[in-house]
C-alpha cells in the first residue's frame, strides 16, 4: 500500500499531451479559417499580407504534421492519448484537400447577405440609389450606415442596360482590378453582358439561384 503511493504520484506527474493538443488545433484551426476566408481576405491591403502569411502558414502547419509525427513514438511508453496531435493535423489535411471550404463560404455569404442585397438592388432599380463616387460613374458607395454587403469598403458596382440593371456585391477586390461577388442581373439577363465582362469573359461564373451568380475575373 505504501508502494502505490509513489506510484500514483509518478503516473500523475508523466508526460501530459494536453499541450500538443492545443498547439495542433491552434495550427489546424487557422490553416482552415484562412483556407476557407482566403478570397474573402483577398482585398488591399489583406491581400497582399496574405501573400506572407499563406507561406508561412504553411509551412507551421508542416512543422505542425512532422512534429505530431514523431509523437506517436511515445504511445508505446507514454500512451494511446499522444496519437491525438496527428489525427488532428492529418485529419485538418484531408479537409484542406478534399473539402469544399470556399464553396460553403460563399453559400453562407450568399444566404446571410441576400435580403439586404435584395432591398438594395430594389432601390437601384427604382432609382433611389444612384452612383455617388465622382471617378467612377458605376459606383456606388453605401456608407457605414449601410449593411456590409460588399467588401472593399461596402461599394456596389451597377452598370445600366436597356435590358435592365446589373449590380454587383463584392467578396474580393484586389489588385490590377481583379475582383469577384455576387452579380445580381436583370430578369433574363445575360451575366456575361455585364459591362466588366466587355474585353474579357468571367473566369468564373456559377449560378446561385434566379439572376444571381457568382463571377470573378
Amino acid at each position: 500500500m505504501a508502494q502505490a503511493i509513489p506510484q500514483a504520484a509518478t503516473a500523475a506527474t508523466g508526460p501530459s499531451v494536453r499541450g500538443p493538443v492545443a498547439a495542433a488545433v491552434a495550427v489546424s484551426a487557422v490553416a482552415l479559417a484562412v483556407a476557407t476566408f482566403e478570397l474573402a481576405m483577398g482585398d488591399w491591403p489583406s491581400g497582399f499580407v496574405l501573400l506572407v502569411a499563406v507561406p508561412l502558414l504553411a509551412l507551421a502547419f508542416c512543422c505542425c504534421l512532422v512534429w505530431s509525427a514523431t509523437l506517436l513514438l511515445k504511445i508505446r511508453s507514454d500512451g494511446a492519448s499522444f496519437a491525438l496531435p496527428f489525427l488532428i493535423c492529418a485529419a485538418t489535411l484531408a479537409i484542406l484537400a478534399y473539402a469544399p471550404l470556399h464553396q460553403i463560404a460563399l453559400q453562407q455569404n450568399f444566404r446571410w447577405h441576400r435580403q439586404d442585397r435584395e432591398r438594395i438592388v430594389a432601390q437601384v432599380e427604382a432609382g433611389e440609389l444612384k452612383p455617388n463616387v465622382a471617378y467612377n460613374k458605376n459606383l456606388i458607395a453605401l456608407g457605414d450606415a449601410a449593411p456590409n454587403v460588399s467588401a472593399g469598403g461596402n461599394d456596389i458596382v451597377v452598370d445600366e442596360t436597356d435590358e435592365g440593371t446589373y449590380v454587383l456585391f463584392l467578396t474580393s477586390r484586389g489588385l490590377q482590378h481583379r475582383f469577384s461577388g455576387f452579380l445580381r442581373a436583370p430578369p433574363d439577363g445575360d451575366p456575361k453582358k455585364f459591362f466588366e465582362f466587355e474585353n474579357k469573359p468571367p473566369s468564373q461564373l456559377e449560378r446561385y439561384d434566379k439572376d444571381w451568380y457568382f463571377v470573378a475575373n
